[in-house]
């Protein structure tokens, strides 16, 4: 997840064929390799994004990414990703912002709210932000690539779909709003494994279900 994605296509893999079945249809399992991402031109360009919100769901996660520096706060670009890539893109943002310290200097921390400051609820912030219809549904990704110079990161926000993965969303950051989106995602994926752990715990106390009662036919 960190490596820069280029613009050359993957190798498409040479499936054997296999025969039709009685209805003149065919299904076949194909080992897609990703080794690199196209970048449409409607994409390449990138969005900048001056903060960003996190929501877990059930079977997914929202990265709300937001421009925050004039009113009223918008969202640029929504983000869905699959719960089983947050692992590895949270590996993926603590490695580069680790090179990044090592190579350019420790990244300046933002400035926190003062202390007893109550924070919004999630309804109340929605209600103060600009969510426009044609992207209210979301970019879905299954890949990050992260890449970063001395002052901005770049996400690239990728399908890895057959027959070619292909950016679908590309963002900018600069680099003292990366910890900040680390530190939110981290613990967004902490309340996730919380709630699963929690729905199966209580999986696990409920008495199994009794069989019901035969009733035999006659002789």
């Amino acid at each position: 997840m960190t490596d820069d994605p280029n613009h050359s296509d993957d190798q498409a893999p040479q499936p054997e064929p296999r025969p039709l079945d009685e209805n003149g249809q065919f299904s076949q399992r194909i080992a897609h390799q990703q080794v690199s991402a196209r970048v449409p031109e409607s994409v390449a360009r990138g969005v900048y994004a001056s903060g960003s919100l996190v929501i877990n769901g059930q079977h997914e996660f929202i990265i709300d990414f937001l421009q925050s520096v004039t009113r009223p706060q918008q969202v640029v670009v929504r983000i869905v990703l699959p719960p089983t890539i947050v692992p590895g893109l949270l590996r993926a943002m603590h490695q580069n912002i680790k090179l990044h310290n090592e190579r350019f200097g420790e990244i300046p921390p933002l400035p926190k709210p003062p202390a007893g400051t109550l924070a919004p609820s999630v309804e109340e912030i929605y209600q103060q932000l600009k969510l426009p219809d044609e992207i209210s549904s979301g970019t879905y990704a299954n890949t990050v690539m992260i890449t970063h110079n001395p002052s901005d990161f770049c996400f690239d926000f990728i399908t890895g779909f057959y027959p070619r993965s292909t950016v679908a969303a590309r963002v900018y950051m600069s680099g003292p709003q990366v910890p900040r989106l680390l530190e939110t995602l981290s613990r967004s994926y902490d309340q996730y494994q919380q709630k699963l752990a929690a729905a199966r715990r209580k999986q696990a106390e409920q008495p199994p279900d009794e069989d019901p009662p035969r009733t035999d036919g006659p002789s």
